[in-house]
């Protein structure tokens, strides 16, 4: 992780960052986040105008914190000019998506349908052209990540026949079904 951790964050033309004690703070155009960072490290701007996350010492411990720190930073500085998307893929007979104003209803093969409500600075689409396709929109990548987990085990994708709601390129272990042997 130290190798992640010595690269500089550069910093887009549209994002401010504010450095105050512990807590980092990234406004662009899509919004502001805010992170308190460890003690133990220190986020510095240097003269190009960079951020530098610096750890105390060669530790163990140290050295993860500084490339976890430079990585959360550095996902906050994409997240509020950019922006995070998770694509979620609905396989299935009879299973759909639709939006309901700014909430999602799924219908999975239960007796009802599950309704989903985004939090706050998440946003769902459901492509017309693209059937079966679901996108988690969002500035904080682990809030993005999370309601895509969130919605994946509303129907699991299971191993016989793929049916369920899986990742964008995630890969599902098929398994053989029965084999049919002493049938007469």
């Amino acid at each position: 992780m130290s190798r992640i951790g010595r690269k500089p964050i550069t910093i887009p033309a549209k994002v401010e960052i504010t450095i105050e004690n512990q807590t980092v703070t990234v406004k662009g155009p899509k919004g502001q986040l805010s992170r308190e960072i460890h003690p133990r490290m220190t986020v510095t701007r240097d003269e190009t105008g960079q951020i530098v996350v610096t750890r105390p010492s060669d530790e163990r411990q140290d050295k993860a914190l500084h490339g976890l720190t430079r990585a959360l930073i550095a996902n906050m500085v994409k997240g509020v000019s950019d922006g995070f998307r998770k694509t979620l893929l609905i396989e299935g007979v009879g299973y759909t998506a639709d939006l309901r104003g700014k909430n999602l209803e799924f219908k999975l093969g239960y007796s009802h349908p599950i309704v989903v409500e985004p939090p706050q600075d998440i946003s769902f689409d459901v492509p017309k052209d693209r059937k079966g396709v679901v996108y988690v929109d969002g500035i904080d990548r682990q809030v993005v990540g999370q309601v895509a987990a969130n919605i994946r085990e509303l129907r699991p994708p299971e191993p016989y026949k793929g049916k369920g709601i899986r990742y964008e390129g995630e890969v599902i272990r098929r398994k053989a079904g029965k084999s049919g042997k002493g049938k007469k």
